[in-house]
């Protein structure tokens, strides 16, 4: 049973710069595309400090100080989606109209059960859940702390018709109604997360410990992702801005007491005038695990680090975000003979007790290293729309190890290097209508560096255009869209 035996907030700078130097009142009225206001108790009308003002589209939340107060400045003019929450409260989710100086307050009725603001990001502009009329399934930061799972994707099992490919404990793939592999698209914070996920023992590569919200795509919601996403889209969100002016750091970890596995996370993200940022790091180490027909499982230890973050600024004139992350994989593959007496054997290994207490996987074994970097922009456009813009490039490596003679040497060795891209018009909201046109795709090639080929080495490329709309009318909203997609890949 694992156990999440650490979690530490550490609040290092909150609302210094708003206490410290409020915004002149004359100051306030003079700024164009801004937002002020309180956000009180609904019925004893006291201030809720600390609540969190958010805007999904343009990555921007802020902090109410000590009165309840909150001003946001530097927001384009136009309609977008506000979420306004505190802790056991209701939250408030609707569509707020920035036009200049803008002053809105915010009542927040007291609830028994948390309600969070369910606003789902992955079906082009942002929007609230329960206006999406395709099937979306949302799995809060709170969720993903309180699964028990081994891997990031244990948390998505409970979702209905989704569940999880595994190959021991620390291989993992989706599966959305019976479909997977290359029938689910990954998304990580916008970037399509692409590996050798056609392979049994090939998972997402995404470190569980830094995800803050997952997004489950299914049906017509994964319409702009392409014919790979026929079985939905897995929308996983690791760097998400913190309030304005804030520092906050983070600290926590796990343990797991069937195969002794012992996982640490820690990241600092702040937000200094539209500056901001988010460092993490992750490591994690198991031994090999038991069930109750086999003891333990050799080699089905493995080990994993993490680390990665972004940097960015956001503007009137919108935003832009650099990521990075690297992930490696070492991980033992549990391919071997039984002795007389059932255990596992492998060959070149004896198996003692003292070989079983070890978390260094024996060969056969495999490292997967994953490095990603991508560009995010958003810019605003002064009748409401906005343009947005992402590339990405990734690097993704898989070495597999069969030989002890040589454990250094890779028997096979995948190297797989893509470019991704998407852009997008977010039309204005007008009348209850909203509607995106986007073009996105990708290039890719494949490079086999050792003797065993499962893949031939390929480039392929291939694009999509797509169109989105939405219209609202009073509690109903009835959504459509068409796309194209085109290709050419060569195999030598």
């Amino acid at each position: 049973m694992q156990k999440k035996i650490l979690s530490l907030s550490v609040l290092l700078l909150i609302r210094c710069i708003i206490y410290a130097s409020p915004v002149p009142k004359n100051a306030e009225e003079e700024l164009s595309g801004s937002l002020k206001g309180t956000v009180t108790d609904s019925l004893s009308n006291l201030p809720l400090p600390g609540a969190t003002i958010s805007f999904p589209d343009l990555k921007v939340d802020a902090v109410t100080d000590k009165d309840g107060r909150f001003f946001i400045r530097s927001l384009p003019n136009g309609r977008f989606t506000i979420t306004v929450s505190y802790v056991g409260y209701r939250s408030y989710v609707g569509i707020l109209t920035i036009s200049g100086a803008t002053t809105q307050d915010f009542k927040l009725n007291v609830a028994v059960v948390e309600n969070q603001a369910v606003v789902v990001t992955g079906v082009s502009a942002s929007t609230q859940l329960k206006h999406t009329p395709v099937h979306v399934s949302v799995i809060s930061e709170k969720d993903l702390q309180r699964s028990s799972g081994t891997n990031l994707l244990q948390a998505i099992a409970k979702v209905p018709g989704v569940s999880v490919i595994t190959t021991g404990p620390a291989i993992a793939k989706p599966s959305i109604r019976g479909l997977a592999y290359n029938r689910v698209v990954t998304l990580n914070d916008g970037v399509r997360q692409e590996g050798q996920q056609w392979g049994d023992e090939h998972g997402v590569e995404i470190d569980e410990y830094s995800a803050q919200k997952i997004e489950v795509l299914r049906g017509p919601a994964s319409l702009m992702y392409g014919s790979d996403a026929t079985g939905g889209v897995i929308n996983i969100l690791t760097n998400l801005p913190v309030a304005e002016n804030t520092i906050k750091a983070n600290v926590s970890g796990s343990l797991n007491s069937n195969n002794n596995m012992q996982g640490g996370y820690a990241n600092v993200a702040g937000n200094i005038n539209g500056f901001n940022w988010n460092a993490y790091g992750s490591i994690k180490s198991a031994g090999d695990y038991q069930n109750k027909y086999d003891g333990d499982v050799l080699n089905s230890r493995y080990n994993e680090h993490n680390f990665g973050g972004y940097i960015g600024v956001n503007k009137s004139w919108g935003y832009s975000h650099l990521l990075l992350s690297d992930y490696n994989l070492h991980v033992g593959m549990v391919d071997g003979d039984r002795d007389d007496s059932g255990n596992f054997v492998i060959d070149g290994y004896e198996n003692t007790p003292q070989l079983q207490k070890g978390k260094s996987p024996l060969v056969p074994d495999q490292n997967i290293q994953h490095f990603k970097a991508a560009l995010d922009n958003s810019f605003n456009l002064g009748n409401g729309g906005r343009i947005t813009a992402l590339i990405g490039f990734q690097r993704n490596q898989r070495k597999e190890f069969g030989d002890y003679e040589a454990p250094d040497v890779p028997e096979s060795y995948f190297d797989l290097r893509t470019i991704n891209y998407n852009a997008a018009y977010q039309m204005p909201f007008i009348n209850g209508w909203k509607a995106s046109l986007g073009v996105n795709g990708m290039s890719q090639q494949n490079r086999i560096r050792a003797e065993e080929a499962l893949i031939p080495n390929y480039r392929l490329f291939d694009w999509g255009i797509y169109g989105i709309a939405s219209k609202t009318i009073n509690k109903t909203t009835i959504t459509g869209g068409c796309g194209l997609i085109a290709g050419t890949s060569t195999v030598s």
